[in-house]
């Protein structure tokens, strides 16, 4: 039965589980997405999160759980979802040799009442390109078609996959000033993506996924904020093993750290009191004659709230 109350959330997730012989890919992930934010997926290369996604789609079924978008269930009204949502594949195969207004055309044809292609050819800064074939656009342009065609059927909720994978860094610019529109728009987006900055600067709120299940979810300043620290101070100590467990006991006890983690010979501190600790860690340093490298200092991000959680980076995993 579809949702009628305005407060109810759009997307409503509910314990799904997917699993490929042994495997378990989704293990038992609950989330719900309210109408009109960008909430994003992060988390590092299968983790989960493409997944999760095609689970809500209706792309796959799953084994366990189920997933309901505008109060449709994806197991049993997939016609309905299908009207409402709009999907960009992490991997979306186009037809090479058409030419980017046929393959609109196409698509709008699919529809009883589509978005008008000039629009979104505007809309996607593909206007000048209309003429042109497929396999003659850049990344960045194919990528912006496959969310124009994603979009021809005026969708309610836009499933967006890993968007700015292996693009440079003004094509990610691009996408993320569309995307931002589109919340504009109204438009509900789920946005998955293993970048930590991609995330902070679009997501109204962050499900955190790791091995298949959430490990947090809140606003990207609330995630950081849970290490109740403003900075993060990060070093190479080498060759240290036998001293780990004293020189961990003296990191902790610097003036203004709250918390230490630590993965092979880099350490990372994060304080409130910046310069305090700094000058506790130089003093420390000396006492024990330690040679370090590598230092940083920077505010904590997405990618600490991760490390502090698993033990591992996002860019390692």
């Amino acid at each position: 039965m579809k949702i009628e109350e305005t407060n109810s959330p759009i997307i409503e997730v509910k314990g799904l589980i997917k699993r490929y012989g042994n495997f378990t890919a989704v293990n038992g992930i609950h989330f719900e997405v309210k109408k009109g934010e960008v909430f994003g997926l992060l988390g590092p290369n299968g983790a989960g999160k493409t997944t999760t996604m095609e689970l809500i789609e209706g792309l796959r079924k799953p084994d366990g759980g189920t997933a309901c978008v505008a109060g449709y269930d994806t197991q049993t009204s997939l016609g309905k979802i299908k009207e409402i949502i709009g999907v960009q594949l992490q991997s979306t195969s186009l037809f090479d040799l058409l030419k980017v207004r046929e393959i609109m055309n196409m698509y709008a044809s699919f529809y009883q009442s589509p978005v008008s292609v000039d629009k979104l050819l505007e809309d996607m800064i593909l206007t000048d390109k209309a003429q042109a074939r497929v396999k003659h656009l850049s990344g960045g342009q194919k990528q912006r078609l496959a969310i124009a065609l994603a979009l021809v059927n005026e969708p309610q909720v836009v499933f967006l996959d890993e968007p700015t994978t292996g693009l440079d860094p003004q094509a990610r610019r691009t996408l993320w000033d569309i995307i931002l529109r589109l919340k504009e728009q109204g438009k509900t987006i789920v946005l998955s993506t293993h970048y930590m900055d991609e995330a902070h600067a679009l997501c109204d709120r962050i499900c955190l996924i790791d091995q298949g299940q959430v490990i947090a979810l809140d606003t990207p300043q609330n995630l950081v904020r849970s290490l109740q620290s403003e900075s993060a101070i990060e070093f190479q100590l080498p060759h240290i093993d036998e001293q780990l467990d004293s020189l961990l006991d003296e990191l902790n006890q610097l003036q203004g750290v709250k918390q230490t983690d630590t993965r092979q010979d880099v350490f990372i501190l994060y304080t409130d009191h910046l310069q305090a600790t700094l000058l506790d860690f130089i003093h420390l340093t000396e006492r024990n004659q330690l040679i370090f490298t590598d230092l940083q200092t920077r505010t904590a991000t997405l990618e600490d709230v991760f490390l502090h959680m698993t033990g591992r980076s996002l860019r390692e995993s």
